[in-house]
C-alpha cells in the first residue's frame, strides 16, 4: 500500500500542476472585468450655442461624442434666449451648470461653446466662480475680442460683441483663461461672420487655426470635432 501511495505522488502533483495555467487568466479575466466597471465616464458636456434661437445645431457634434462613449445624459445642449446680455446668460449657465452637475454626479463639466457663446461661458468663468467647475473649456469661431459685423444689429449682445465695447474690455482685462480650467479655441481663416478672424485667439489657450471652414462649419467639421474631442478628454 505505501508503494502504491509513493507511486500515485508524483501522478497527483502532475494534475495539480496542470490546472495552475488555466487558473491565471481567469485571474486576468476578472481583474479586466472589474477595471472595465470601474472606469470613470468623461466629463459631462455642456454646448452653448451663439446668436441662434435652439441649441440644434450641435446635433452633429453631440451624435459623434455618443458615439465615441459619452452617455448620452452627459451631452446636454443646452438654450437660451441670445437677445439678452452675455452677462445674463452667464448667470443662467451657472445655473444649468449646477443642475448637470447633481444630476450626474460629477464634480467638473466641459462646455463647448459657439460664436456669441463664448462671451456668456467667459463671463461665468472670469466673475461667477465657473474657473473652480470647468475642466475644459472650447470655442468655436468665438468673437472674443469683438466682430465688426456686430456694428450691423442692435440690442445687448450685439453691442457687447462690437470691437473695444466696455463688456469686451472688462472681460479680457488681466487673465484672459483664468484659473485651472484648459481652454481652447479654433478659428477659421474664410469665417465672413468673425472679423478679424484674430479676435478668436486668447493669451493661454491652445489656439488652432482649421482649415477654410465657414463660421457655422465649425460645429459640423469632422476634423474640427476629433481635435475639440482630443481637448477635452
Amino acid at each position: 500500500m505505501i508503494k502504491n501511495l509513493v507511486r500515485s505522488v508524483p501522478a497527483l502533483l502532475l494534475a495539480f500542476m496542470s490546472l495552475l495555467p488555466t487558473a491565471a487568466p481567469a485571474s486576468a479575466a476578472v481583474h479586466q472585468h472589474v477595471h472595465q466597471h470601474t472606469a470613470p465616464a468623461p466629463d459631462p458636456v455642456i454646448f452653448v450655442h451663439g446668436w441662434n434661437p435652439d441649441p440644434s445645431p450641435w446635433q452633429t457634434m453631440a451624435t459623434r461624442f455618443q458615439s465615441d462613449g459619452w452617455p448620452a445624459g452627459h451631452l446636454d445642449q443646452w438654450s437660451y434666449s441670445s437677445s439678452q446680455s452675455n452677462a445674463t446668460t452667464a448667470a443662467q449657465l451657472a445655473d444649468e451648470i449646477e443642475h448637470v452637475l447633481a444630476r450626474t454626479g460629477a464634480s467638473k463639466v466641459d462646455v463647448i461653446t459657439h460664436s456669441m457663446g463664448s462671451l456668456s461661458s467667459r463671463y461665468y468663468l472670469k466673475n461667477l466662480g465657473g474657473a473652480a467647475k470647468v475642466d475644459a473649456w472650447v470655442s468655436l469661431a468665438g468673437p472674443n475680442h469683438g466682430t465688426e459685423i456686430a456694428r450691423w444689429c442692435g440690442g445687448a449682445p450685439c453691442i457687447e460683441m462690437r470691437p473695444g465695447s466696455s463688456f469686451l474690455k472688462d472681460l479680457n482685462s488681466g487673465d484672459e483663461t483664468p484659473g485651472s480650467t484648459r481652454y481652447a479655441t479654433w478659428r477659421s481663416p474664410c469665417d465672413n461672420v468673425i472679423n478679424p478672424a484674430d479676435s478668436v485667439a486668447l493669451t493661454g489657450a491652445l489656439n488652432t487655426t482649421t482649415a477654410c471652414l465657414g463660421h457655422s462649419a465649425l460645429r459640423t467639421d469632422r476634423a474640427v470635432y476629433e481635435e475639440v474631442k482630443a481637448h477635452v478628454r
